[in-house]
């Protein structure tokens, strides 16, 4: 067959026309409905055009469709149709096309168009090289930060609740601070969390630079991270900490991408990224950091600490806020050292209060953040709040570094939070002259009766720890809001802020974290649990709302589920159909939809699957375009799995991204204990299915319910 769109003659002596081969990769931080829907439209176009193409899908239940060394040898281009990192070293050599996952939704035909003319992939290249203009997606720098984010998580969580751990049952109380001792098996506990301690800065360094640099950049990435964390080498008493890291990690890697531009022979090319690049930008970077920008951190160590030495004298709220600032600001780099080793210094002198100041600000980050996730769960991803869980655990035990992941993540929201939160904690302290004999923080030497002033102690912790969360989640949620991307998880037109994510990312979250470690680059689950099948933003609807009249209208085959067919694997049944859906609203119809999932008994709370499903779709809206919308709520509210469609004549106005009206409604509810691979499943085969423009209009043809379920049982 000849391909209208196929490339120049083969010069076979034909002149016929070879038949193009083309392959892509579809994924979504989510991993869920956008995958799918891409895969399906890449696909239908190329059938369309008499292309051969194979799509692979990496998705929340595993890659499928997985592209193998046969097809990528024979195929002429691939798309990349991916809001995540996708590696592209096992397509060397071959043109690549990489956009938003979007773009494979929405103009699946212009993309195989324009992978024709892409640029060649070559080995060693950047994953972000070959990324082309046109789709809606976040830029490199956000998405190599929530790498290296990702990445570090684990360590601070296994590191820090180690170490927690450890001081809770084998440390004690003693005038050089919680001490474990020596010879105990605690003390082996402890050292294996501090290696996880050690280990986090390079890491967070190390994989912000290989989302720039690909492999080559991973070394000077994470050596450079590992300079920046001690300062020994450039005669601070501190290191730059996590700042450092990302400071280090970012000029690893865009040095190694400069160096790959730069043109060698042909006999050293292929030693280039294994050998060249990581011994020049390694010692490049190491040098730098070591005599030009260490000296200027060992600089601000040494006056930072003359300066606080000349305020003993004054106001005790004052010096506390100071303190508080310092302490909240770099967690553990040379800012916060300085605060804290002159609180400790002047223990020995009989002056105890400078350090009770420290040590009610230093578990204000960790306690603060945690409870932001709490208080506001829709604006994180799954991640983002499992790590809140851990961050107020090492708060109780003064693990200030438990908040480092958010303000990696979201520095610029974060940081000034958690700075509020210490300098009220530190001035509260400061006020009440709470002192601490011990150089440590955190309710923990409230309880082993290192502090004395303890009421007002928790007083300044509890607040200032108030005041940080309250103050992350207005900032984060404004931030989002002016962005204009759905909170907590990822939009149709890009990827997610996770912790990041993003996620943000989910997010994954995803961790959940995915095919290349970043948050948002799983399965991501949204908030309340519910799976963030992501589309654009959409308005926060009300919680409340009137009940609808017509939800409990009887489907005239609901007596007979029996003697009907099922799709769905059974989860949808005649029982959960309904040819006419009377609300006008997003809201209505969704509380219309849960009270047709509760034909089937299976929903023991209308109104919180409600809430539920409105929670989900504050984070970003359902639909999905082609006049569909897929709620779905993840909750206990309902004992079992169960799937309800409904059919709106008119339309109801759902946020969709291609402006349609949701007329194809389906609503997914599964319990919190069963809701794993079942709920993706679903929404798996139900995105793929509803790209197939024949499905779709025999489902708006049919006349009556039973017809109706009739088309739907093509899915199983």
């Amino acid at each position: 067959m000849t391909s209208p769109a196929g490339p120049p003659p083969t010069g076979n002596g034909g002149g016929e026309r070879k038949r193009l081969k083309l392959l892509a990769v579809t994924a979504c931080p989510t991993g869920i409905a956008h995958t799918y829907m891409a895969a399906e439209k890449l696909a239908q176009a190329a059938a369309s055009r008499g292309i051969d193409m194979k799509v692979e899908t990496q998705g929340s239940i595993g890659a499928e469709n997985v592209l193998d060394d046969n097809d990528v040898t024979s195929a002429d281009g691939i798309i990349i149709a991916a809001d995540k990192d996708v590696d592209l070293s096992r397509f060397a050599g071959k043109r690549i096309l990489t956009v938003g996952v979007a773009e494979g939704i929405r103009h699946p035909e212009q993309l195989i168009e324009r992978v024709r003319s892409a640029p060649v992939h070559m080995e060693g290249g950047s994953p972000t090289a070959a990324r082309a203009t046109g789709g809606k997606e976040r830029g490199i720098t956000y998405k190599a930060l929530m790498n290296g984010v990702s990445y570090m998580i684990p360590f601070v969580v296994v590191g820090g609740l180690l170490i927690a751990v450890s001081l809770a049952i084998g440390g004690n109380t003693t005038p050089d601070g919680l001490v474990i001792p020596e010879d105990s098996f605690w003390m082996d506990v402890n050292n294996i969390g501090v290696i996880g301690f050690t280990l986090m800065v390079p890491i967070l360094s190390g994989y912000i630079a290989y989302a720039i640099g690909d492999r080559p950049a991973l070394v000077p990435g994470m050596i450079g991270g590992w300079i920046a964390n001690t300062g020994e080498l450039y005669d601070s008493k501190a290191g730059a900490g996590f700042i450092g890291a990302i400071v280090t990690g970012f000029l690893a890697g865009y040095l190694v991408l400069w160096i790959k531009k730069v043109k060698v022979p042909k006999f050293v090319q292929p030693i280039m990224p294994i050998i060249v690049i990581p011994i020049v930008a390694t010692s490049a970077l190491g040098l730098f950091f070591i005599y030009v920008i260490g000296k200027p951190i060992s600089w601000v160590f040494e006056h930072l600490t003359s300066w606080l030495s000349g305020m003993t004298g004054t106001s005790a709220i004052l010096l506390g806020a100071i303190l508080g600032l310092m302490i909240a600001f770099d967690m553990g780099g040379p800012v916060n050292k300085t605060a804290f080793l002159f609180g400790a210094g002047l223990i020995a002198t009989g002056n105890q209060t400078v350090m009770g100041m420290c040590a009610a600000a230093i578990p204000v980050m960790p306690l603060g953040q945690g409870l932001a996730t709490l208080i506001r769960k829709r604006l994180y991803t799954e991640q983002e709040r499992e790590t809140g869980l851990a961050s107020l655990f090492m708060g109780c035990f003064g693990i200030s570094e438990g908040a480092i992941p958010f303000a990696a993540a979201r520095p610029a929201q974060v940081i000034p939070a958690n700075m509020l939160g210490g300098a009220v904690a530190g001035a509260i302290a400061g006020l009440a002259g709470v002192e601490d004999a011990v150089p440590h923080g955190g309710p923990i030497v409230a309880v082993l009766g290192a502090v004395s002033g303890v009421p007002m102690f928790f007083v300044a912790v509890a607040i200032g720890s108030v005041v940080t969360a309250l103050t992350t989640v207005a900032l984060v949620d404004i931030t989002e809001r002016r962005r204009g991307t759905p909170v907590g998880g990822v939009g149709l037109s890009g990827p997610e802020p996770s912790l990041v994510g993003a996620g943000v990312g989910a997010r994954a979250a995803t961790s959940a974290v995915g095919a290349q470690g970043t948050v948002g680059a799983q399965g991501a689950v949204g908030a309340q649990g519910a799976v963030a099948t992501k589309g654009a933003a959409g308005a926060v609807p009300s919680e409340s709302a009137e009940p609808d009249s017509a939800m409990d209208t009887a489907s005239p085959s609901s007596t007979a589920e029996s003697a009907t067919p099922e799709a769905l694997s059974g989860h949808l049944t005649a029982q959960t159909v309904k040819v006419r859906l009377e609300a006008s609203d997003k809201e209505a119809a969704i509380r219309e939809m849960a009270g047709l999932l509760a034909r089937t008994g299976k929903v023991a709370d209308v109104d919180e699957l409600v809430a539920t499903a409105l929670r989900r779709e504050a984070q970003g809206t359902t639909g999905l375009g082609e006049e569909i919308a897929i709620p779905h709520a993840k909750t206990d509210a309902v004992t079992a799995p169960v799937v309800g469609f409904a059919r709106s004549a008119e339309g109801v106005e759902w946020g969709s991204m291609d402006g349609t009206k949701a007329r194809l409604v389906f609503m997914i509810a599964v319990p919190e204990a069963a809701a794993g691979d079942e709920h993706l499943r679903i929404l798996a085969l139900l995105s793929r299915k509803l790209m197939d423009t024949g499905f779709r209009e025999r489902l708006m043809a049919a006349p009556d319910d039973a017809a109706v379920l009739g088309v739907l049982s093509e899915i199983q």
